[in-house]
């Protein structure tokens, strides 16, 4: 695309944000569950474009520019459809949170100041190689009246035109602005979009850390996004063991190539000897290579583990391959977090209250569990309906970003004729500060 057509299509969509912003929300629903029933209704179109798009993508492999668990993350079959149309239809039955008041004060006797949410305005959004990232975006915007600008990878093209060409058909039956989702192609896109400060609200990066540190290092828009997932599991001194297995096996095997993926087990080594040969041969079964400390591989003689190398703490696999460290204490454990992690998803499992009330108090990331795995890092399964991306950031949103996440707020006074300058001086007329219901 050239330069002008970006930025046609940047325009069109801000204009496209303005309109959404006073659309029912009925309407808004109406389209989303209309473009569920559309996908719902082109398996067999959708099906035929993935598997030009894995066909691409495994020549990239074979050349080297893509990493094999690329695929897993590329194809698209019956069942990651109907789990497509499902997040959708589950964004549609969420409160819509535009237009709510969330803070309202009696400044003085008729003048007061409610604060209400609104839209970002205009995302655009970077991601490689998940079709699915598609339709959680676009319905996650529809639902807070924002337009979404998609830049999908190269791998995943094919697959991301057919699914915005059925949700701009949707958009078009709803009478809402099919320019409200729109998608751009080509590697110098990317450039244009991240100089669009003047029509782009929020940049959403979806892939690597090199993806997102290059957005960050190139935009004056503000960027949500994280740059890797380097998850832990803490199994403390007083873990039940048969639950500790299940939670690790769980958090590495359930879906690997996925960002709450554990890659590193902590072990306490109270229980190391009696925990770290069961858990060899289970992952064994599941075909997990493990890498350890030299203590790991000190007590595990029964299985062949590679020594860690430095920068497997800092690694984030995105296959079957866990690191595991012996730690001495809860406080090793949690500087070890602190110094490798990527502030995503951090979970311990114990019995000891007091312990895992320190873990959740003390441990600084996005999601910080307690006897569960860290997959549950998810929008779909926090009740969001979906997710544009999990934030490590602090700032605006953090976590797995639904609705609330793809908001801001404007102050809005309603007064009577006040003017500022009757509330200065000696005989100023004083504030009342009273806070108001919301309802």
């Amino acid at each position: 695309m050239s330069p002008q057509q970006v930025h046609t299509v940047a325009e069109a969509a801000k204009n496209a944000a303005r309109a959404l912003a006073g659309v029912p929300t009925e309407r808004r629903n109406a389209a989303i569950r209309m473009a569920a029933e559309l996908i719902g209704q082109s398996r067999d179109q959708l099906l035929e474009a993935n598997v030009c798009d894995l066909a691409a993508a495994q020549l990239m492999i074979d050349q080297g520019q893509l990493i094999p668990s690329t695929l897993d993350r590329l194809r698209l079959d019956e069942k990651k459809i109907a789990e497509m149309m499902q997040a959708m239809l589950a964004v549609a039955e969420l409160p819509d949170p535009i237009g709510r008041v969330s803070q309202r004060t009696e400044l003085d006797a008729g003048l007061v100041l409610e604060r209400i949410i609104c839209p970002l305005g205009v995302l655009a959004i970077i991601f490689e190689a998940r079709p699915d990232a598609v339709t959680q975006i676009s319905a996650l915007g529809l639902k807070s009246a924002n337009a979404v600008i998609l830049k999908a990878g190269r791998e995943v093209e094919q697959t991301a035109a057919a699914l915005v060409k059925i949700i701009q058909q949707a958009l078009g039956k709803a009478g809402l602005p099919v320019d409200a989702v729109t998608l751009v192609a080509g590697r110098e896109v990317v450039h244009q979009l991240l100089a669009m400060n003047d029509l782009i609200d929020m940049v959403i990066p979806r892939g690597s850390r090199q993806l997102v540190e290059f957005v960050k290092a190139n935009t004056r828009i503000p960027v949500l996004g994280h740059a890797e997932g380097i998850c832990h599991v803490y199994v403390d001194a007083a873990a039940d063991l048969a639950m500790a297995l299940e939670i690790v096996e769980d958090a590495k095997t359930d879906y690997p190539t996925a960002c709450n993926a554990a890659e590193t087990v902590l072990v306490h080594q109270l229980i190391a000897k009696a925990f770290l040969p069961e858990l060899a041969s289970r992952l064994r079964l599941r075909n997990v290579k493990l890498r350890g400390c030299e203590c790991t591989r000190a007590i595990v003689t029964s299985h062949s583990i590679e020594a860690v190398a430095d920068s497997d703490w800092h690694h984030e696999h995105s296959d079957l391959v866990l690191a595991v460290r012996v730690v001495s204490s809860i406080e090793e454990a949690i500087e070890h977090i602190h110094k490798y992690g990527s502030s995503h998803t951090e979970t311990i499992v114990t019995t000891d209250r007091n312990a895992a009330d320190r873990f959740l108090r003390e441990v600084d990331a996005a999601g910080v569990f307690h006897n569960a795995s860290t997959r549950f890092a998810d929008g779909y399964r926090y009740g969001f309906g979906a997710e544009v991306g999990i934030s490590t950031s602090k700032l605006h949103a953090r976590g797995p970003v639904g609705v609330e996440g793809l908001t801001t707020y404007k102050y809005v006074l309603r007064g009577s004729g006040q003017i500022a300058r009757h509330y200065q001086g000696p005989k100023a007329r004083p504030f009342v500060h009273r806070p108001l219901p919301t309802d």
